[in-house]
């Protein structure tokens, strides 16, 4: 018998069968979607995110006069969203990005003068809070991910009880995104002195648009 399989024998020999026992954890799931809309806004409001709640068609009102009270001037704004129309009237009479063409040609303006980035969200996950976007050549991740303060739209009958339930509903088994990013709160970190501090890595700030469409 050569040493190997010396070895092997021994292993086989002291090996314990380890008896498998069932986990606990299941997917969360919402009795109806006020559940989900109250457990999604609790999460993510604990992550240190904030929430304007408007009426689909007083979209552009309700943003504008945030923005106002804000002092925010200067945004990026994708192009091609659902709410792209009304994204663009809430930014009137301000200085926007739109971001065209090679990242070298608008990067400058984009981490220097822009305080917001307006994005889409493909939908959210209840369970956890998340935002779920799914970024691409109208509106690139760096509009969410670099600017101080990101503005999420979101609309309320996009929010899923889980991540399984996501990709049900959006049928990405047939075709998954290729770009999929997930928001859970502003950036923070507690990397020095276990201090936590927002905006380390990203934006300080995210405001969740929650955009009434039913």
């Amino acid at each position: 018998m050569s040493s190997k399989e010396a070895i092997l024998n021994r292993l086989r020999g002291a090996a314990i069968p380890i008896a498998q026992a069932p986990h606990a954890w299941q997917p969360w799931r919402g009795a109806d979607d006020n559940a989900r809309r109250e457990r999604f806004l609790g999460m993510i409001t604990a992550s240190h995110a904030e929430i304007l709640t408007v009426q689909q068609a007083n979209l552009a009102r309700d943003l504008a006069a945030w923005l106002d009270e804000e002092g925010i001037k200067t945004l990026s704004c994708g192009q091609g969203g659902r709410w792209q129309e009304a994204a663009m009237a809430a930014c009137a009479g301000r200085s926007v990005l739109t971001p065209a063409g090679e990242f070298a040609g608008w990067k400058d303006e984009l981490f220097d003068v822009c305080q917001a980035g307006i994005t889409h969200c493909a939908g959210a996950i209840a369970d956890t809070g998340t935002l779920v976007l799914l970024p691409d050549g109208g509106e690139p991740r760096t509009i969410s991910l670099v600017p101080p303060c990101h503005i999420a739209l979101l609309a309320a009958s996009t929010i899923a009880d889980n991540l399984a339930g996501l990709v049900a509903a959006g049928r990405w088994q047939q075709a998954m995104p290729t770009n999929l990013l997930l928001v859970s709160g502003p950036s923070k970190t507690a990397d020095i002195q276990q201090t936590l501090a927002y905006g380390a890595h990203g934006p300080s700030r995210l405001l969740v648009v929650l955009v009434e469409d039913c």
